[in-house]
């Protein structure tokens, strides 16, 4: 594809609050696609994992945006809640002197077909194809219908594309035909069996195993066992080969920018026509350093004599013997989990894990880890600085919830102030909340004074523009907890 030199690239993932394997295909395509250099900047946002969809434009310069949402199909995330939370009017959005560019998620694009064969061949090398079968599995719901039509779509391409195998079918896990009838809907003496997901997680590693009889019961994920390494598996008198989710496979990547490219085609934009704006982030995080602001949040930055930087821990600053790190993405696994192990879903919560530092050549590098560790904290700061931050109320992030999500608003504005203050004390999250209650009504009690400036003089603040999933999901139990306190006795 053309060079977008101009332009920010930001993939959209689902992420979770669980563990990080989610998010971990859609990091992993951005950090490809950084490589090759063919955008300004690319950076990955998420529906459960920080940064959200609502901060992830303060970590980018660029005037032109392209958003590539990293799901399998068009249906409900795509069509409503992305454009919702991204703030989104079409295709092309005009906001703030910038131009958003909204693409088809890959999950359609037609080359899915190609990486789907590539996958069933990998997973069962040498194996004729017109001695297997081959089986793209999907969740399966009725809350969507396009969720299912995208597979339908794969299996219909290659059953009728002559690529020889010697059956395609589709089955889900919640509805007909179901996947644990895997072996009354196929005949040949192998099957191979490719999950239609973005991402490895519980659907993959434990869900679809068990529905295949590879096992009796959930348990450990399968990925600790590895399910992906130990085919075939011999079960009911035929060798099943099974497959990582599709999203995982590496070449995902030029599925990414295939949808640019397409984008580009199919509204006519030309590269031509783009703007370079002077860098504002870089020069911001530079000037901090030399006035002496170089703290942020639990991480303590160092320039050195030959204009490289070292981070660590606060606590380790000045220690010997600690662990080296040397690229910027190091900063995205140093941050994953806390010293005891466990998964951290909220970057600002003071679990950092210490012993290690991290060396970086440039301040380009710098700014990068600093987003991993901390995402869109630089921006923010910077923006807070220039007034040009904008934070959200509560009332209003409750307000346009959908789904599951849609009563979360009705909770009382005691049980609100309660909430956050509880939800984001200190001992749980670092940064300094700026959005009130309503437009009108700011916070109370515990919750206001997380609304004070809470970091020292030589520190970038960690600041919140809006609640986050966390306060959201908080505010669900309150409400479902209210409904059934209201039910009749009976």
């Amino acid at each position: 594809m053309n060079s977008h030199s101009h332009a920010s690239l930001i993939i959209v993932g689902h992420g979770s609050t669980v563990n990080p394997d989610s998010s971990a295909p859609t990091h992993l395509h951005a950090d490809e696609i950084r490589r090759r250099g063919l955008f300004r900047e690319v950076v990955c946002c998420f529906w459960k994992e920080e940064p959200n969809m609502r901060e992830v434009y303060e970590m980018i310069d660029s005037q032109v945006i392209y958003i590539v949402p990293n799901f399998i199909s068009e249906g409900y995330f795509c069509q409503q809640v992305l454009p919702r939370e991204l703030r989104l009017d079409g295709p092309t959005t005009q906001r703030d002197g910038k131009t958003i560019h909204y693409c088809d998620p890959v999950g359609i694009h037609p080359n899915m077909t190609r990486l789907l064969l590539q996958r069933a061949d990998e997973v069962a090398p040498g194996v004729p194809r017109d001695k297997t079968s081959l089986i793209i599995v999907g969740h399966g719901t009725n809350l969507n219908e396009n969720s299912r039509k995208v597979i339908e779509t794969q299996v219909a391409l290659i059953r009728d594309g002559g690529h020889g195998f010697a059956e395609v079918v589709d089955a889900y896990m919640e509805e007909a035909p179901l996947v644990a009838d895997w072996a009354k809907l196929t005949s040949a003496p192998n099957v191979v069996v490719v999950p239609f997901f973005i991402a490895d997680g519980l659907h993959s590693f434990q869900d679809i195993p068990v529905l295949l009889g590879m096992r009796e019961e959930t348990g450990a994920a399968l990925s600790e066992l590895g399910v992906f390494h130990h085919n075939p598996h011999e079960l009911q008198g035929r060798l099943l080969y099974y497959s990582g989710a599709i999203g995982t496979e590496p070449h995902m990547a030029d599925v990414i920018l295939d949808q640019v490219h397409d984008f580009d085609v199919k509204h006519g934009v030309a590269n031509a026509d783009c703007r370079m704006p002077n860098a504002e982030l870089l020069p911001a995080l530079e000037h901090w350093l030399k006035e002496g602001r170089d703290v942020i949040g639990e991480i303590a930055i160092s320039s050195n004599a030959d204009g490289s930087f070292t981070l660590c821990h606060i606590a380790d600053r000045g220690k010997d013997g600690l662990e080296p790190h040397h690229e910027a993405e190091a900063a995205r696994t140093l941050a994953q989990y806390d010293a005891r192990g466990a998964f951290r879903p909220l970057h600002t919560a003071p679990t950092l894990k210490r012993g290690w530092r991290l060396d970086l050549p440039t301040l380009d590098d710098v700014r990068l880890a600093l987003d991993f560790f901390y995402p869109a904290a630089v921006g923010m700061a910077h923006a807070l600085e220039h007034e040009k931050l904008t934070a959200v109320p509560l009332r209003e992030v409750l307000g346009r919830q959908t789904g599951m999500y849609r009563f979360t608003n009705t909770i009382r504005d005691d049980q609100a102030h309660a909430m956050v203050g509880k939800t984001c004390a200190n001992e749980n999250c670092l940064r300094r909340i700026l959005w009130p209650l309503t437009s009108a009504q700011p916070l109370e009690a515990a919750a206001a004074a997380k609304t004070q400036p809470n970091h020292a003089p030589n520190a970038i603040p960690l600041l919140c523009i809006e609640a986050c999933t966390h306060i959201v999901s908080a505010a669900r139990k309150i409400a479902r907890e209210n409904h059934e306190a209201n039910q009749p006795k009976g």
